[in-house]
């Protein structure tokens, strides 16, 4: 049964990691996280981390580092999870790679049987940049192996809770370890894994494990091996449901990598297309422009040689016209608009214009035309390359979105796989309780029977005596009696 539940202090006790927030003070705060991440990710030893990270801090005050552990929140169900250990008779230990500063005034505060924790060196109220303790040169399985003795416990009657690399030793060696919002070091060497940010939710899994002890205690050898085979089959169809996800969520991965490779073509392609098109559209421009020029210059010649002033004349001449021809004039009137009509018709016959600067005018005509030629035709041509650009933009949306929902069904398959794996590693623990069940049941069925051969051997030797005396008197052996006189050396 489970006597010993240990902790993890950082971010299993408190919602935070006590060396991050004092690094903070002495300004290293990214320089010790990044030491921090490496060491619970396994990647450097613990002890080289926490000595490269104390050096760090060297100078901090410990008046300001004590009022920052006091501001360090409880990780959510803290309380509540220690208080219903202790209700139901187990110890409850911490076991830190953490500091005395920041430990020690929660060991009263949670009543916990036991802490193991670093010390800060400090000095004139700063700290020297030195740490000892029993987590700097030792493991954590070390320490739990001297509570387990201290306590005349076994290790396969106590819980560990922990969430990264330094953990690992005594999470392998206990009868549940559990990772606690773990790093994925610990979290493949876990029995159970919480995701959720609430100790409270380790309370029923440790409860399941009791249970599961209790009802093995219950059963005889033979329902045992039943259970046995049973945990079996259900571990081969765990295994083969979970490797049948891993291999759709495998499947999803490779459709999702070949969208998202089409979905870059497709794209490039519309990208290509747009810029084609703008290239063009750039030459539109310049064809307008050329031709804007070109009219610009074209109605300059016009104004000037004359050609304004006939365009006045024409005019004017076309409104007398029209005032005769519409209006009921008197005799007088109509003579003077008649006189007046025919002089300007004689200045018009006198005004004419330079032939040179009129073919000009023409040349410039012809080339505006081109121009305009140009334009129309350049617009149907970039035209075209914007509804194929829309084409291929529409395709990368479509693409997109199958791309997506590969990657969605891709996630999905590899949670449940997931799910699974933490299925099928919580049944091999519970295959391991049951083979050490039978082991135990077949080490007391071992011991029955050398307790019944004593005895049985006892009685034959009594037996034997009985008959040596009998035969000492003269009486006549069988076979038996003389092998058994032979078997206990009598004779």
């Amino acid at each position: 049964m489970i006597k010993l539940v240990v902790f993890d202090l950082d971010n299993v006790i408190i919602d935070a990691e006590a060396i991050d927030e004092i690094g903070k003070l002495a300004g290293v705060e990214e320089e010790v996280m990044e030491i921090t991440e490496k060491a619970m990710q396994g990647d450097i030893d613990f002890e080289t981390s926490i000595k490269e990270r104390v050096q760090l801090l060297k100078g901090t005050s410990v008046e300001e580092i004590k009022s920052v552990a006091e501001k360090l929140p409880l990780m959510e169900g803290a309380e509540e999870t220690i208080k219903a250990l202790k209700e139901k008779g187990y110890r409850v230990a911490v076991i830190s790679g953490s500091f005395d500063l920041v430990a020690e005034p929660l060991k009263d505060k949670l009543g916990l049987d036991y802490l193991f924790c670093n010390r800060l060196h400090e000095e004139d109220g700063v700290l020297t940049g030195e740490v000892s303790g029993p987590l700097v040169e030792n493991s954590k399985y070390d320490v739990l192996c001297s509570i387990l003795e201290e306590e005349g416990i076994t290790h396969k009657e106590c819980v560990a809770v922990g969430d990264g690399a330094n953990d690992i030793s005594m999470i392998e060696a206990v009868r549940l370890g559990i990772a606690f919002n773990a790093k994925p070091a610990l979290k493949k060497k876990a029995d159970a894994v919480v995701e959720k940010k609430d100790l409270r939710e380790i309370l029923p899994i440790i409860e399941k494990a009791v249970e599961s002890d209790d009802k093995l205690k219950e059963l005889s050898y033979d329902e045992v091996m039943d259970l046995k085979n049973e945990y079996e089959e259900k571990l081969s169809s765990i295994a083969s449901e979970r490797d049948e996800l891993n291999e759709k969520a495998r499947e999803m991965k490779e459709r999702r990598d070949e969208l998202n490779s089409k979905l870059r073509e497709t794209l490039n392609m519309a990208v290509e297309l747009r810029d084609k098109r703008n290239e063009i559209n750039a030459q539109v421009e310049e064809n307008k422009k050329l031709r804007d020029q070109i009219n610009q210059e074209i109605r300059k010649l016009e104004w000037s040689s004359g050609g304004r002033d006939r365009i006045k004349i024409e005019n004017e001449i076309k409104r007398i016209d029209k005032i005769i021809e519409t209006r009921v004039l008197d005799i007088n009137k109509e003579n003077e608009l008649v006189k007046t009509a025919n002089e300007l018709r004689k200045k018009l016959m006198k005004i004419q214009e330079d032939q040179e600067v009129r073919e000009k005018a023409m040349e410039l005509k012809k080339k505006s035309e081109e121009y305009h030629e140009k334009v129309v035709s350049l617009s149907e041509e970039a035209q075209e390359y914007h509804e194929k650009m829309l084409e291929y933009f529409k395709k990368t949306d479509e693409i997109r979105k199958e791309a997506d929902e590969a990657h969605e069904k891709f996630l999905e398959f590899r949670r449940m796989a997931s799910e699974k794996h933490e299925e099928f590693k919580s049944t091999l623990g519970e295959i391991k309780q049951i083979n050490e069940r039978i082991n135990a049941l077949r080490s007391r069925s071992r011991n029955v029977k050398r307790r019944a051969d004593r005895e049985k051997n006892l009685e034959e030797k009594e037996k034997a005596k009985e008959i040596y005396e009998k035969f000492k008197e003269g009486k006549k052996l069988s076979k038996e009696e003389l092998l058994l006189l032979q078997k206990h050396r009598i004779v």
